[in-house]
This record gives structure tokens, C-alpha cells and sequence, in this order.
């Protein structure tokens, strides 16, 4: 083999080199922006993730806040209630012992 066999081996060795560092660099950049992207994909999952948990937390609340309400709601016309009974009932006997009243006079 002769000195410019050598030297064109040499050549070509780089050459090939060169292109296998182009292919690799390509390659990387490839891996890397699919990296960058599974990664943005994994935190918008996970911040959807945590928006529904929180509605879903917050409608729960909701719910249990709208039935404790009607509760108190229930309690309170309840007694409200009992006390118009009993302010009607104590009227009629206010009215009474005032007929009474005028009526021994």
C-alpha cells in the first residue's frame, strides 16, 4: 500500500468520522427535544391532575356546606315557628286576661 493509499484511508477515516459526529449530534438533539417534550407533557398532566383534584375537592365542600345549611335552615324555621306559636298563643292569653279585665271592671 502506497503512501497516497495511506493518506486517502486516512481521508476517508475522517470523513466517516465527521459524519457519524454529525448523525450523533443529530441524534442528540432529537433525544433531547423529545425529553423536553415527554417532560412539558408530564407537568401539564400533572397540573391538570391537580386542577380536577381541586374542583372536584371544592365541589364536595359545596355540597357539604349547601346540606349543613339547609340543616341549620330546617333548625331555624323550626324554632321560628315554635316561637310564633307561642307569641300567638301568649297573645290570645294577653287579649283574654285583658277582656277580663274590662269585663270585672
Amino acid at each position: 500500500m502506497g503512501m497516497s493509499d495511506v493518506l486517502q484511508s486516512i481521508k476517508n477515516a475522517e470523513e466517516s468520522a465527521e459524519a457519524k459526529i454529525a448523525s450523533s449530534t443529530e441524534e442528540a438533539a432529537k433525544i433531547l427535544a423529545d425529553a423536553r417534550k415527554e417532560a412539558a407533557d408530564l407537568v401539564q398532566g400533572a397540573q391538570d391532575g391537580a386542577v380536577s383534584s381541586t374542583v372536584k375537592t371544592l365541589e364536595s365542600a359545596r355540597s357539604k356546606a349547601g346540606k349543613e345549611a339547609d340543616g341549620v335552615q330546617a333548625e331555624g324555621a323550626k324554632a321560628v315557628e315554635g316561637i310564633q306559636s307561642s307569641a300567638g298563643d301568649r297573645r290570645e292569653a294577653a287579649v283574654q286576661l285583658v277582656i277580663d279585665s274590662l269585663m270585672s271592671n
